[in-house]
């Protein structure tokens, strides 16, 4: 496309945020900052979609950056700079100023700043907050950031009529502070009717229809001589990120909806106007009529080199403790979509559970017919602690998890879903309850103690009611049955044998441990909505499967009420799966 930029002199402010798609507001309901680390990272590849859409149109930007990111990426925060652009901090992790006392604002600015810093070696001046600040209320942060030595902040939304005594900080203008003064740069609005309606950039610009925002844009350039400040995200070049699944109707349309316009429409505006980073419109365009900023200060400031710290060498303890030999084993069908989910996942908890218990890894693919063979054989094939087996057809996640254990050689064998809609982390709560006598520990998320984010009510209200009238016919009162969030004694479970390869399988092998005498524990987990991929479970066909189990098991438990552990049940009372055990195994 041939250059149709205005060449009037003035020049707007183009802001970018380097950030991945799971730091997205719009997301933040359901996906917790703790499980940040876990998501496939996609930030290099959409950072330098962005470099290269700036380089083909010469453009100049002023990227907002986390601290978290910086310390995990030094080397797309580096390439920033070095293609020329303005780097400003963005705090240490997205947290909301308004959930921030201002000593705890203090401290995260500074952690920021520190991070940014080391990474380029240049001085920090310019912050944008988490969330826009949208009210006079928040000002206190703009007094904060003055007391910091801040040059300019792009923080500020006058949203609807909320500055409506402060016009002016519709504007680029000065905030004072006492004797003080700081740039703001507020996200550009439109004035429909004296109400303020947000159209800088990101998600408006990909909501509001192209030509209807243009013309504001077109408005704005020839009604006012402040610069028009826009801005989008990197992850907002991305059109194939992975959706998450528990997102409301408005988050999704908000995260996802025309994510493929992105590059056209910020394409365009480039083409069309002269844009360029914070520091240059500070440094071309200093008020004469305001002694706000010693602009020479602001810009060797913006200049200066900051010398690297010293950090001290991380030294290895000298005593080796003598770990615990566990088995983890996790079954897989059609989960293309979370393994770098779990694979990122399962990197924490190595590193959490490495120092006391010696991990092996038992992956099965149940027969999948996506790609998730092939991915597995990626991720682990080379470890030396990992065994990937794979079931020529799909016999269930019972099944898979028998068969894993088979294949496992030690007495201590965990079992979890490959969605993670258990943190693997809980483990660490969960092995030490196998004590002698229990032969198997489950995670309970309705236990008293239990947590669940983010499943639906009504799913919530049948696996309760499940767990309800399984636990009228268990001898063993639990508050969860059917959980594959386990801990298993090998010995105890390989003398099980079930009717049921699927996820009925799960409380039946409870079920019949339970009628065997086995001694099975509760402890509290927490269980969230799968975020990534699809839930495999059929509703109507599992809820008449649970009736059918429970049906089984009372019979069981009133035909033989004195069964006591070691004993195990009658062969005709457990059909074992023939397809379990002659199958082959690659």
């Amino acid at each position: 496309m041939s250059d149709i930029r205005d060449m009037s002199p003035k020049r707007h402010i183009l802001t970018i945020g380097l950030d991945d798609y799971y730091h997205a507001a719009a997301l933040k309901s359901s996906i917790q900052r703790d499980q940040w680390y876990r998501f496939e990272p996609r930030l290099e590849k959409n950072a330098m979609r962005a470099l290269d859409l700036l380089d083909e149109t010469g453009t100049k930007a002023t990227f907002f950056v986390m601290g978290c990111v910086a310390e995990k990426n030094p080397g797309i925060v580096k390439e920033v700079v070095r293609r020329g652009h303005e780097l400003a901090s963005q705090g240490y992790c997205h947290k909301n100023v308004r959930h921030m006392t201002p000593a705890e604002f203090r401290e995260d600015l500074r952690h920021a700043r520190d991070i940014l810093e080391q990474a380029v070696g240049i001085r920090i001046v310019g912050n944008r907050c988490a969330r826009p600040l949208i009210s006079p209320k928040d000002l206190w942060a703009l007094d904060i950031l003055v007391e910091e030595g801040y040059v300019y902040d792009s923080s500020l939304l006058p949203l609807f009529r909320s500055f409506h005594r402060q016009p002016w900080r519709r504007f680029v203008h000065a905030h004072e502070f006492g004797s003080q003064q700081l740039w703001e740069f507020p996200f550009s609005t439109w004035n429909c009717f004296g109400f303020l309606m947000p159209i800088a950039g990101g998600v408006y610009l990909r909501q509001i229809p192209y030509e209807f925002h243009r013309r504001k844009v077109e408005h704005w350039n020839r009604a006012y001589e402040a610069p028009f400040v826009m801005y989008f995200h990197v992850w907002e070049l991305d059109a194939e990120q992975p959706r998450i699944n528990v997102t409301s109707r408005l988050e999704r349309i908000r995260q996802y909806r025309n994510l493929g316009k992105t590059a056209h429409v910020v394409g365009s505006y480039l083409r069309r106007h002269p844009f360029g980073t914070i520091s240059d419109y500070l440094t071309r365009n200093s008020p004469s009529t305001t002694p706000m900023v010693n602009f020479e200060r602001t810009t060797r400031a913006m200049t200066e080199v900051v010398v690297p710290k010293t950090i001290p060498p991380f030294s290895l303890p000298t005593e080796v403790k003598e770990r615990t030999p566990v088995t983890v084993v996790i079954p897989f069908f059609n989960e293309e979509a979370t393994l770098h989910y779990f694979s990122n996942t399962l990197e924490r908890v190595e590193i959490e559970l490495g120092s006391t218990y010696a991990l092996r890894f038992v992956f099965v693919d149940d027969g999948s017919t996506d790609h998730t063979w092939e991915m597995l054989q990626d991720h682990f094939a080379n470890r030396p602690d990992c065994t990937i087996l794979r079931l020529p057809v799909n016999l269930g996640v019972a099944a898979a998890i028998l068969k894993g254990v088979q294949r496992s050689e030690t007495e201590i064998v965990c079992s979890m879903d490959s969605d993670c809609t258990y943190d693997p982390s809980q483990l660490k709560e969960l092995i030490p309850e196998l004590v002698p006598g229990v032969d198997l520990v489950t995670g309970s998320p309705y236990h008293p103690q239990g947590r669940v984010f983010n499943v639906p009510r009504w799913r919530l209200t049948l696996s309760k009611s499940a767990s309800l009238l399984y636990r009228q016919v268990m001898r063993q009162k639990l508050h969860t049955y059917t959980a594959c969030f386990r801990v298993y004694r090998r010995s105890a479970l390989t003398s099980i044998l079930l009717d049921e390869p699927g996820f009925l399988g799960m409380p039946e092998m409870i079920g019949k441990m339970d009628l065997a005498g086995y001694q099975v524990r509760e402890i509290p987990a927490t269980l969230e909505a799968r975020l990534l991929g699809r839930s495999k479970m059929k509703l109507l066909p599992g809820i008449f499967g649970h009736l059918a189990l429970m049906a089984r098991l009372l019979r069981l438990r009133l035909s033989k009420p004195a069964l006591q552990r070691p004993q195990k049940l009658k062969p005709e009372e457990q059909v074992a799966i023939e397809s379990v055990r002659t199958r082959p195994v690659a």
